[in-house]
């Protein structure tokens, strides 16, 4: 087999030239060129997003989808935006991530042991991407599932990321039905003997974050459980 790494960047070269979406290409290159005020001098990325982190990671994340002038605007997951802003500043709390903010593909930061992909890789209108454009990129995220061999954690950031994960599953015979696993905020469950513990977290979007619906505490609390997990694992 491929090395992982090459294996994986490989897989990242095919989703940044995707184009299985019309309707979320046009937006994502609207997008780039009629720009935020805020970021005019910059140089949107406008691609599908490619994912991002440690390919020997035992911590996989999986978002929802790229924000229209964060991470579709720099290129990485997460980056250049509110949400990335808190889920970075967690990450480097709990030991995930090198540094607790990320401004850019280009500015330093690493994930440790931890590796972050999304349910769709195009910034969709409204931030909700179609049943069938989810379906479209299923595939890749199926992919990343068979060459992160290591993974014992699985952190789902919202009920279309957490879905997904669980349609994944039951397409694989891995659980006979999704009925028993309700979402909610740090929920943790058994998908079955071999698989990654599975948590459940609200997504860090704006409308959440500014509501009070999720914190910062309660993200880190989040990924202070998945910690223990993966050191339980290890002993």
């Amino acid at each position: 087999m491929k090395n992982v790494s090459s294996a994986l960047e490989i897989l990242q070269e095919e989703i940044v030239a995707c184009r299985r979406c019309p309707r979320l290409r046009e937006h994502c290159e609207t997008i780039a060129g009629v720009k935020r005020r805020a970021y005019r001098d910059c140089d949107y990325w406008g691609k599908p997003v490619p994912s991002f982190g440690d390919p020997h990671a035992r911590l996989l994340i999986l978002g929802l989808a790229p924000g229209a002038h964060g991470s579709n605007r720099t290129g990485r997951m997460f980056t250049g935006d509110g949400s990335g802003n808190m889920l970075y500043a967690a990450l480097h709390q709990t030991g995930f991530a090198s540094q607790p903010r990320s401004t850019s593909r280009d500015d330093g930061l690493t994930l440790r042991d931890a590796y972050i992909t999304a349910a769709a890789r195009c910034a969709p209108p409204g931030n909700k991407p179609t049943p069938a454009e989810l379906r479209n990129c299923r595939p890749y995220f199926e992919r990343e599932l068979e060459l992160l061999g290591d993974v014992k954690v699985m952190v789902a950031l919202g009920r279309i990321a957490f879905d997904t994960y669980l349609d994944v599953l039951k397409a694989r015979g891995v659980i006979p039905s999704r009925a028993p696993y309700p979402f909610g905020h740090n929920r943790q469950f058994s998908t079955g003997p071999g698989q990654p513990v599975l948590i459940s977290s609200y997504h860090p979007s704006q409308q959440n974050t500014s509501t009070g619906k999720l914190t910062e505490k309660m993200l880190v609390d989040v990924f202070r459980r998945a910690r223990k997990l993966l050191a339980a694992t290890a002993s």
